[in-house]
């Protein structure tokens, strides 16, 4: 459903601007995709008294969530109970090796009816050729930062190339009318030589585009970086020229210390926070009310279906909440509206697109949401008053199945729960078709190859 103008209604309207402020019987003008007005439905039909209304009953309206940091792919439930290093010898870098171009698009096709069917409007995926997710994303409608996993050197040449990164910048960069953007990535700096590590560089500053990769994930690269560099990791980040990207953004941060926050506070830097994953993988507690107190923009991301097992962003702010909690031993810390300000207009201004997205305000793009109030993890609710708990709701109790609503850019990508722009059955029958001839490939180098793939040593240098 597309609409010129339309004015959308709920019976709560969570705008997250500046003072988180909330509207009862709160409605928004949509005019051409972006929001023209907000304020109480009643005060929006006297002015506008000939736009159709659209009322979500029982619904809390908010801005669509932005997942900072994920990976398309169909692992899910198969790669379980091992640290990180065999997680990627044994499974994920052999499923890159024998990955082909189809089950690399039909894995974005799922993910991104995933993401959306569960309010996420916006995904950062860090993907294979992404030509194919962009495509997804485009059909499907959600909006997509395209960051592909980049190899450029001899002992990673199953990923990616640069070439194939650049080419998709100039194919796809800012298409789809605007909702698909695309990065420049590296997996990793180790999967990059000194040639490559220079290029990306260089890329990113040609094309104006974002910088995105993993870093400081685990305590093991600290040892690495030392040996090779003689420096901590964002030390040499700085260093190589990675953070005169017009934006870098580091996926985890687990090991950050202080010297390196107040380091990359200073540059434009963002950082990817990955609870679910840094704890399934036992990566470590990431500094992240540190880095907020730091001014770093820090967004929530699922990472991959094969480290969370979900793509439910409603889930990641809870477990970001609880791990703050926990790593403090603190209560109080990682309030309910600090969280929701990463996961909405923090994680936009992560990825730069704060001007665009991430709150309900006036002349910005029309991503909105709308999670249902008649359900038992809502009850009871208190969206104004002495005993207000709308943001504690939304973060500790609601999930992505509560979304009944998901637009981008005016345009209603689910409605009533169900999926408007794809058929979600066959997405899901496509995926049973592809993944048991995958596995079967992977088996087969698994078999050649016992010990996997080789993982970044001082022998890639």
């Amino acid at each position: 459903m597309t609409t010129d103008s339309i004015i959308l209604a709920g019976d709560y309207l969570l705008t997250m601007d500046a003072a988180n402020s909330v509207v009862p019987d709160g409605a928004v003008l949509i005019e051409d995709g972006r929001i023209a007005a907000v304020g109480t439905l009643a005060a929006l039909q006297t002015v506008h008294a000939a736009v159709p209304v659209k009322q979500v009953a029982n619904s809390v309206l908010m801005p669509g969530l932005v997942n900072a940091h994920a990976h398309s792919g169909f692992l899910r439930g198969t790669a379980e109970h091992l640290p990180v290093w065999d997680w990627l010898t044994l499974h994920i870098n052999p499923m890159h090796r024998v990955l082909q171009r189809h089950e690399a698009e039909a894995a974005s096709w799922l993910c991104y009816a995933e993401s959306v069917l569960g309010g996420t409007t916006t995904v950062v995926d860090m993907w294979r050729f992404m030509d194919g997710s962009a495509k997804a994303a485009e059909a499907i409608g959600n909006r997509l930062v395209a960051v592909p996993y980049v190899g450029e050197h001899p002992e990673y040449n199953y990923f990616d190339t640069l070439d194939m990164n650049e080419a998709l910048i100039e194919t796809w960069h800012r298409k789809a009318g605007g909702r698909v953007n695309v990065w420049v990535g590296l997996e990793h700096l180790f999967y990059a030589d000194e040639a490559g590590q220079r290029r990306a560089i260089e890329i990113a500053r040609k094309h104006g585009t974002g910088f995105h990769t993993h870093c400081s994930e685990a305590e093991i690269e600290l040892a690495e970086f030392q040996t090779r560099y003689g420096k901590r990791p964002m030390f040499v980040l700085e260093d190589l020229g990675f953070f005169e990207a017009p934006r870098t953004m580091i996926a985890h941060g687990v090991w950050l210390d202080a010297a390196e926050i107040e380091l990359i506070a200073n540059h434009r830097v963002s950082v990817a926070h990955n609870p679910v994953s840094n704890m399934k993988l036992a990566s470590g507690i990431a500094l992240v009310g540190d880095m907020l107190a730091a001014g770093i923009p820090v967004g929530i991301g699922t990472d991959g279906e094969k480290e969370n097992n979900n793509f439910d962003m409603f889930e990641e702010m809870k477990v970001a909440s609880l791990l703050g909690k926990l790593k403090d031993l603190d209560a109080a810390a990682m309030d309910s509206w600090q969280v929701l300000r990463m996961a909405t207009i923090t994680g936009a201004k992560a990825i730069g697109l704060d001007d665009e997205i991430g709150s309900i305000e006036v002349g910005k793009r029309a991503d909105i949401i709308a999670v249902r109030t008649d359900t038992p993890r809502m009850t009871p609710l208190f969206g104004e008053g002495p005993y207000f708990n709308l943001q504690h709701n939304l973060v500790h109790a609601v999930r992505g199945g509560d979304v009944s609503l998901t637009m981008v850019d005016g345009q209603i990508l689910v409605e009533d729960g169900v999926l408007k722009t794809a058929d979600i059955q066959e997405i899901i029958r496509e995926i049973h078709r592809l993944a048991p001839g995958h596995f079967a490939r992977r088996a087969a180098f698994l078999a050649e190859n016992a010990g996997g793939t080789v993982q970044w040593t001082q022998k890639t240098q």
